[in-house]
């Protein structure tokens, strides 16, 4: 309390406090007399013959539990603001990661690595019962997170105690361990290393020659953390059940590899099992493999930036590109990295579209819900108000647009004629994004987010939030989501994300719908129905937030859906393929190899840079390709807003902020 009065709360004050308080009174309890002060040692005599030793440890006890819950016996206490958030049993599996992330972050300063392992457990076990001081601790640290904070949460699952609990709650699904391999770059590539990934085949190596069909996934993990073993359960599921290879990458992470590497790596991973046809892992060869790409989290947002890349190359490379996967897998994916409050017009639109509103009705009835919460008294519109008709007898009046407002002088309130004697609904356009909305999810918090992207971009690079599409999938152009491959989404409805999910999905459809229109019209199209499943399908799961597949050891109903994805693969591969889908080399029947094709690699422009964009996993810089290509010695010209390094407002904000995420201080480099 002292340090709050003072108005610099510390740990170390809190810490002497503490001391302090305990030294008093130990040597009060040795120098002082044993009945206490004058005021109490009439009554310490009475009762020393009437209570044990055990019954004053047990009352003092008692009374200390009291005095700490004393504000929920008088109904003090904060109501619990995500009581009705969650379902009961994700609720439940938050409240044990919560405990495991609680644990961890307690023991992350231990250096023995055998030591922290075990404070790590013992811990957690604690913090399992200890459940508030859990949820306290996570909420202060969350406000100083930084990249280790991160992996000691995000890699937990691969410790050693963690990792054998894990395997024994874990149904038996694959026979064979996953194997490590090494995929080459393309020959053109500006990189040379290998890319490291693990393979998980449930089977000999030998019968790897008898698939010509894969899934390629790209693990989540925020671009800072997390390896294909932190998704063993989804990986060894899916392997298992389908019999197929799944290919899973263990690609470069921020901050040591920021972006775009880590999408340059998915794309040539890519390419070589395209130009090999498979053989890089041990398929035959024969034929061309069909693969499905499936990606969660932060993998989902690098699955779907590397399909927008192999649809840039078709625009122009035309017959020499790579093929599209056969379908996408996005699992809660985080496509829009230009965090906002307010949803537009637009987004709002695509969520309420009639065909999608039964699937997004519950995120509608949460956005219409979030006015109501704050003014109970106020009714609300429901999901069909917008196309209702007005009420007869009633003439409402329209506000005027923006555009008019500025126009119109002086401006004339708008009336109301021939109200309606009750009171009409509040049409509010103030529809908060889901980042906001759930900005106290128990999983994924702005915090967290904000620490991602500034990890991801790094500390130089200067993306354009509103245009990079590579970054932001949700951004990219109609013409690429028209050709983008059929893709399956699945999102919880309170996940922070789950508009990049709804509001992408909706972009899909309508670009899909668009082109089905514009075909149809040239008498190109022999469907006389738009059939909406072959292009995109959405399920969100109610009741439930962000990485359920990510723990279901203790979120056992979560393993319906990774099965669920893993029958959507099988059927996406087996389905027959859509004429001129697949680009194949002009002039050649043979299969292209890697120094035939030349793959596309995003880099940051020099322009913008001062310094080709791509790097390699030691820092240095390699020959742009792609876009960046022939950018290498342009110069950086200065302008208003782009000053010379020492004046540069911007980068050195930047900086800042990645430095204390990285746990550089302010006064390293000078």
């Amino acid at each position: 309390m002292i340090d709050h009065v003072l108005g610099r709360p510390s740990v170390q004050f809190r810490k002497i406090q503490v001391l302090a308080v305990v030294s008093f009174w130990s040597l009060y309890l040795l120098r002082g007399d044993k009945h206490g002060p004058p005021g109490l040692r009439a009554l310490s005599g009475r009762l020393t013959p009437r209570l044990t030793a055990w019954q004053q440890l047990v009352v003092t006890v008692l009374w200390l539990y009291v005095a700490r819950n004393f504000g929920k016996l008088v109904g003090l206490e904060c109501p619990e603001p995500l009581a009705n958030l969650y379902t009961r049993s994700y609720f439940r599996a938050t409240w044990v990661t919560t405990a495991l992330d609680a644990g961890f972050w307690s023991a992350m300063r231990i250096r023995r690595a055998w030591l922290r392992d075990l404070a790590a457990a013992v811990f957690s076990v604690y913090y399992l019962f200890a459940a508030e001081q859990a949820d306290e601790k996570v909420r202060k640290i969350r406000g100083i997170l930084t990249v280790e904070h991160l992996r000691a949460s995000w890699n937990k699952s691969t410790t050693p105690y963690l990792s054998l609990l894990t395997r024994a709650l874990r149904p038996p699904l694959c026979r064979y361990p996953p194997r490590a391999v090494r995929i080459p770059r393309p020959a053109e590539s500006s990189y040379k290393d290998p890319v490291v990934a693990w393979l998980y085949f449930n089977g000999p190596l030998a019968e790897l020659r008898r698939h010509d069909r894969l899934m390629m996934d790209v693990p989540g993990g925020g671009f800072v953390a997390m390896t294909p073993r932190n998704h063993d359960d989804k990986l060894l599921a899916w392997a298992g059940k389908t019999g197929l290879p799944v290919l899973s990458l263990d690609y470069g992470k921020a901050p040591e590899h920021p972006y775009p590497y880590a999408l340059n790596e998915c794309y040539d991973v890519y390419h070589t099992l395209v130009a090999t046809r498979g053989r890089c892992i041990g398929l035959s060869g024969l034929q061309p493999p069909r693969i499905v790409v499936s990606g969660d989290s932060a993998g989902g947002n690098l699955a779907t930036a590397m399909t927008l890349m192999i649809l840039q190359a078709e625009e122009q490379r035309g017959a020499e590109s790579l093929p599209l996967p056969d379908g996408l897998i996005l699992m809660y994916p985080g496509l829009d990295m230009n965090i906002g409050n307010w949803m537009t017009d637009e987004q709002m639109s695509l969520i309420k579209d009639r065909r999608m509103r039964k699937t997004n009705r519950n995120v509608l009835r949460r956005k219409s819900e979030v006015y109501s919460a704050l003014a109970p008294g106020t009714p609300h519109p429901s999901d069909d108000d917008d196309d209702a008709e007005p009420a007869k007898g009633a003439t409402l009046a329209t506000l005027p647009s923006p555009s008019t407002l500025a126009a119109a002088h002086p401006i004339t309130p708008p009336t109301v004629t021939n109200p309606l004697s009750r009171s009409q609904p509040m049409k509010t356009r103030l529809a908060m994004s889901s980042m906001i909305s759930y900005f106290n999810d128990r999983i994924l918090t702005p915090e967290m987010m904000r620490a991602m992207i500034i990890l991801y971009v790094g500390p130089h690079h200067r993306p354009d939030f509103s245009t990079d599409f590579l970054l932001s999938p949700l951004l990219a152009p109609e013409a690429l989501l028209a050709r983008f491959p059929k893709t399956y989404f699945l999102t919880g409805e309170r996940d922070p994300l789950v508009d990049d999910t709804v509001i992408f999905a909706g972009r899909l459809r309508q670009a899909k719908y668009n082109r089905w229109q514009e075909r149809r019209e040239l008498g190109l199209e022999t469907s006389k129905v738009f059939e909406e499943r072959e292009h995109v399908e959405v399920v969100l799961v109610p009741g439930i937030s962000h990485g359920f597949l990510q723990f279901v050891g203790v979120f056992p109903e979560g393993w319906k859906y990774i099965f669920r994805c893993a029958r959507w693969a099988e059927e996406a591969l087996s389905a027959e393929k859509a004429p001129g889908r697949h680009h194949r080399r002009a002039g050649t029947g043979t299969e292209s190899s890697g120094d035939e094709d030349r793959p596309l690699e995003m880099s940051m422009s020099a322009s913008s840079q001062g310094k080709p964009a791509s790097e390699d996993r030691n820092g240095k810089i390699g020959g742009g390709r792609g876009r960046g290509k022939g950018r290498e010695g342009a110069k950086r010209t200065k302008s208003s807003v782009s000053l010379a390094s020492e004046d540069d407002l911007l980068g050195r904000r930047m900086k800042g902020l990645a430095g204390g995420l990285m746990g550089i201080t302010g006064t390293e480099g000078k």
